[in-house]
């Protein structure tokens, strides 16, 4: 028997990837976005392409608009929360609107479970911005990159919450209220804290999804300006990895409801931003790659690696794409389909 999963942003980088695998094994499936997002129809048309028109249910609306998110979600016996506004540089800029969006339309996405008939599974993708800057933590600098003095795992969800910049508030409100709609109301709520997430579908910008901005400029010849001195350290994640996550999450969620888990590569899957990506890109391009350099943007952290060990114990999930595949993938996808960056 298939289930019901309603997707927020299913027409997104992550989301269309998780319709994608949903429509796959059979599952009945409605998208919810507003295909403001570049990329929005393409992701659409592929996933028609693939499956046939009419393998899916859309419904084209804001995350705002509670009315039609609510009638939109009945009958969901799962809903994956995705929509939201993506870019700390946006919310300082617009901050109202990324309120709005994103702590408002999680409120809503939580009252729309609520009041369904279904008692709803609910998977929020939050972010490792809740835990700001962590000036606390030592770091030190190495010839190629920052790393944690007494971090070997990198950080944990035990780490306090420290909101910085209107996303890292606007995310981290919608992470807190989905926690607490379990033990308040007993909704069956996940809260992944995701990192770097990167693969193919994503429309990568300057701002956001520098993996893939970096890998579509490269191939486009576009010029690439790097912020800070490039020793900046992320933990990287595969997207189908992150979506393995949430289907280990749903088959446990048991033991999931009303956890917190942190989602990314791990200590195992990290890249300094330019300082080891750049050699890496460079040798798959089979060309050297020319960059500007930039002053540090604000609140950019030196290094930001997850402690997934929570994540492996209590939902036996591990990375399975190594880094250097995973940008060979996302490459390959890139320069097949240099037609969207056009």
């Amino acid at each position: 028997m298939s289930l019901h999963y309603m997707v927020t942003g299913g027409a997104g980088f992550i989301g269309s990837n998780y319709v994608a695998r949903l429509l796959q094994r059979g599952e009945q499936v409605t998208i919810y976005d507003n295909l403001s997002r570049r990329g929005a129809n393409s992701n659409l048309a592929w996933l028609e392409e693939r499956f046939g028109r009419g393998s899916f249910r859309l419904v084209v609306g804001d995350i705002r608009d509670a009315v039609l998110l609510t009638a939109a979600a009945r009958g969901a016996g799962i809903i994956i929360h995705l929509a939201s506004q993506v870019a700390v540089t946006t919310s300082v800029l617009h901050p109202r609107e990324d309120f709005e969006i994103n702590a408002q339309g999680t409120f809503n996405v939580l009252e729309a479970a609520r009041y369904a008939d279904t008692d709803p599974i609910v998977v929020y993708a939050s972010t490792n911005k809740v835990y700001g800057g962590m000036e606390e933590v030592t770091v030190q600098e190495t010839a190629t990159r920052y790393q944690y003095r007494d971090l070997p795992n990198g950080v944990s969800e035990s780490q306090p919450l420290d909101f910085h910049s209107p996303y890292g508030c606007s995310k981290g409100a919608g992470d807190q209220y989905v926690r607490d709609y379990q033990r308040i109301y007993g909704l069956r709520t996940v809260v992944f804290r995701q990192s770097c997430i990167y693969g193919p579908r994503q429309f990568g910008v300057e701002d956001q999804g520098w993996v893939a901005w970096f890998i579509i400029a490269a191939v486009m010849n576009r010029p690439i300006t790097i912020y800070g001195d490039g020793k900046q350290v992320r933990d990287l994640l595969y997207v189908e990895d992150l979506l393995d996550g949430y289907d280990a999450a749903i088959q446990r969620i048991d033991t999931a409801s009303g956890q917190v888990y942190n989602l990314g590569g791990g200590p195992s899957n990290t890249l300094s931003v330019w300082s080891e990506f750049r050699p890496l890109l460079e040798r798959l391009l089979g060309r050297p790659i020319h960059v500007e350099t930039g002053d540090w943007r604000p609140g950019d952290q030196r290094i930001f690696v997850s402690d997934i060990r929570k994540a492996a114990k209590e939902l036996n999930w591990q990375p399975k794409v190594s880094v250097e595949d995973g940008i060979a993938k996302l490459l390959e996808w890139v320069a097949a389909n240099r037609q969207y960056f056009a």
